[in-house]
């Protein structure tokens, strides 16, 4: 994983105008406060007790979900997966690698371990670059401890 550790990329939330992880004043839970796309997977996270996780001091890279990418769900998806924090948690642990892992960094690696433990992979396409066939709508976005990629579809931990 090591081998994923960024050291150049200069995005920002854009809520706040910081530029640059160390300098950031904001966590990935507040800086997904901010960008205000994010109700469900805060809600979510919550839900499985990961609050704490996403807040600490890293770094991790969390490829977020936007509320948008909750929605495309089938119907009553996110209200069960609520009620089954267990279930929730494993989801949401999919979504989220240790280390502070830019996107040229995870196009060269093409692959990153999960905190479920199971391997992401990448893919670079005429579009931008993918992660389990997720777009990645916006990249490199800053925070204190590590970074946020937007990302417009729900990842399913593959079964086993």
């Amino acid at each position: 994983m090591s081998a994923l550790v960024a050291t150049s990329a200069s995005a920002h939330c854009g809520a706040c105008g910081a530029d640059g992880g160390k300098d950031h004043p904001h966590d990935i839970v507040e800086t997904a406060e901010q960008a205000g796309s994010f109700g469900t997977l805060l809600a979510a996270a919550k839900a499985a007790g990961m609050v704490d996780a996403l807040k600490q001091k890293g770094p991790i890279t969390v490829f977020a979900p936007t509320d948008a990418a909750f929605a495309k769900l089938p119907k009553g998806t996110v209200a069960g997966l609520l009620k089954d924090p267990a279930k929730l948690k494993k989801i949401l642990s999919f979504h989220v690698v240790a280390g502070k892992v830019d996107s040229k960094a995870a196009a060269k690696a093409g692959k990153a371990k999960s905190l479920l433990g199971k391997t992401l992979k990448f893919s670079k396409t005429r579009k931008g670059l993918k992660v389990q066939g997720a777009n990645i709508v916006s990249a490199d976005v800053e925070a204190k401890n590590g970074f946020i990629h937007v990302i417009d579809t729900v990842l399913l931990p593959p079964a086993s």
